[in-house]
C-alpha cells in the first residue's frame, strides 16, 4: 500500500501541514494543521478527500493554530501527546512573545504516550516518542514515511534553545530512529522539503556527533 502525501506549507513560518491517505482513498489524516483551516479543507475537497483524524507532532503554535477550526468543521478526533496537551488546551499562554497570533484552544480527543499503533483512514501509524525540540514531541511512521515535526529537517534540526528543549535528547531521538527505521525512510518534516533518514544521517552537519560516535 502506497501513501498519497500532500504537503501544504501554511502561515508566516511556512509550516508543513500534511494530508495523508491511501492512494485513491476518500478518507485522509491531517498532520499538524498549523494555520488556515479553510485552505486545508479546500485542498481536501479538491482532492476528493475528507479528514477523518488529526495528528499533532507537538504543541508549537505554528503546528496547532488551525486545530480547533478544522476539528470542529470536520468532526475529526484530535490525537496528541499527553505531555503536550496543555499547549493546545491553553494555546495562547504558550505563544512566544513578539509573535502576533492568537490561537483557539482545544481539548484533544486522544492522548498519546508513544509506541501506540493507530489505525486511521485505513493506515497503520506507529507513534514514536522523539524529545529534543520539545519534551513531548511525537513522530508518526507509516509505510516507509516518517512525519517528524521539528526534530530534523533537510540539512538542519529543530531549535533546542527554548524551555523543554534539549540538544542531547534530540540527538538521542535521531539515533533511536536510525536504529528502528531503514535509511530509505522518507522524512516529511515540519518545515522545508522532504528528505530521507539515511541522507540526513550521512550529510546533516547538525548530526555530525552521531556520525562520529558510530565510527
Amino acid at each position: 500500500m502506497s501513501l498519497d502525501v500532500a504537503q501544504l506549507p501554511l502561515g508566516p513560518f511556512e509550516t508543513n501541514c500534511y494530508l495523508v491517505r491511501q492512494d485513491g482513498a476518500s478518507d485522509a489524516v491531517v498532520i499538524d494543521p498549523g494555520f488556515d483551516a479553510a485552505a486545508i479543507r479546500l485542498e481536501l475537497a479538491t482532492r476528493g478527500a475528507r479528514c477523518t483524524a488529526i495528528l499533532i507532532t507537538h504543541g508549537d503554535v505554528d503546528h496547532i493554530g488551525a486545530v480547533a477550526d478544522l476539528a470542529e468543521g470536520t468532526g475529526a478526533p484530535v490525537h496528541m501527546a499527553e505531555d503536550e496537551r496543555e499547549r493546545l488546551e491553553r494555546a495562547n499562554d504558550f505563544v512566544p512573545a513578539g509573535i502576533p497570533v492568537r490561537v483557539r484552544s482545544y481539548a484533544p480527543d486522544v492522548l498519546l504516550k508513544g509506541d501506540e499503533l493507530l489505525d486511521l483512514a485505513g493506515i497503520s501509524f506507529e507513534t514514536l516518542r522523539i524529545p529534543g525540540h520539545s519534551a513531548g514531541h511525537l513522530a508518526f511512521a507509516a509505510n516507509g514515511a516518517l512525519f517528524s515535526g521539528d526534530l530534523v529537517f533537510a540539512g538542519s534540526v529543530g531549535r533546542t534553545d527554548r524551555p523543554g528543549a534539549d540538544h542531547e535528547a534530540l540527538l538521542a531521538s535521531v539515533a533511536m530512529l536510525a536504529e528502528r527505521l531503514p535509511p530509505e525512510t522518507v522524512i516529511y518534516p515540519g518545515h522545508g522539503p522532504a528528505t530521507t533518514l539515511g541522507h540526513e544521517l550521512a550529510t546533516n552537519p547538525f548530526l555530525a556527533e552521531l556520525r562520529a560516535s558510530a565510527r
